[in-house]
């Protein structure tokens, strides 16, 4: 499998309408924040996606984003998304992504959260 570099990342933000683009932005450098040692790949889904070198559970992926008119999405495991509920009750959810509207601030405290919830969660699934 190839793993891509951020200028394809660079490539999906710019590809998306320019409304989102800021938002997208926004809840890579919150990601970025929280997991500096994470590697920016593109090669699952075809979106922005985290991969750690301490996590050997799902080929060390952790997060992803993603553009969804009318939404920007993050997508965590399914065991995060549980634990939060309650923080996530005005979010359009899934069983694994939330969904925050464009037009509103992007909530970057409960991204980071999330974030760090997601990589706790795979490096615990990886021992």
């Amino acid at each position: 499998m190839t793993k891509r570099n951020s200028s394809e990342v660079d490539e999906y933000i710019a590809g998306c309408p320019k409304v989102a683009r800021g938002d997208l932005a926004k809840i890579r450098a919150a990601i970025r924040a929280v997991a500096p040692g994470a590697r920016e790949r593109t090669d699952y889904f075809q979106m922005p996606g985290y991969s750690h070198p301490g996590i050997d559970y799902y080929d060390g992926m952790f997060t992803w984003f993603s553009f969804k008119k009318p939404h920007v999405r993050l997508h965590v495991p399914p065991s995060v998304m549980r634990a939060h509920r309650k923080e996530l009750a005005g979010y359009a959810t899934t069983k694994a992504i939330v969904s925050f509207p464009m037009g509103k601030p992007v909530p970057t405290s409960l991204v980071k959260k999330l974030v760090k919830a997601s990589l706790k969660a795979m490096r615990d699934e990886s021992r």
